[in-house]
């Protein structure tokens, strides 16, 4: 069973941006979901078996940060590796991301080098 991947973004055109990268990185993902905010996240999440999220942190209705709250609440989903890919990587949100549980993070604008840098350990 091939590897599915969640991007959670609320600019349609970043969510094909970093699934181009994806696929540019050489990192094979059978199939990319996509939701628009945390919310729509965290339904895809308890309909699909994901093996990882990609979410940016500003985003209306649940940001990414509250995104991760969520997540870790749910002891179905919690276990899934989420990497932040934002143009906010100061070390405090960034710090607040992982001690929520976030695995790594990415900072806009990136290079799928970057993308496959982060990612491909957590594979």
């Amino acid at each position: 069973m091939g590897k599915k991947v969640l991007i959670v973004d609320d600019s349609n055109t970043m969510r094909k941006i970093v699934s181009r990268s994806l696929r540019q990185a050489g990192l094979d993902f059978d199939e990319i979901l996509e939701a628009g905010d945390g919310q729509e996240g965290l339904a895809v999440l308890g309909a699909n078996q994901v093996d990882l999220v990609l979410s940016d942190i500003n985003m209306p209705n649940m940001g990414g940060l509250d995104f991760l709250r969520a997540k870790a609440q749910d002891d179905a989903i919690k276990g899934i590796p989420v990497v932040m890919i934002s143009t906010e990587t100061g070390s405090d949100i960034i710090g607040e991301a992982m001690s929520l549980g976030a695995k790594g993070a990415i900072k806009k604008p990136f290079t799928p080098e970057a993308i496959n840098e982060t990612i491909a350990p957590l594979l």
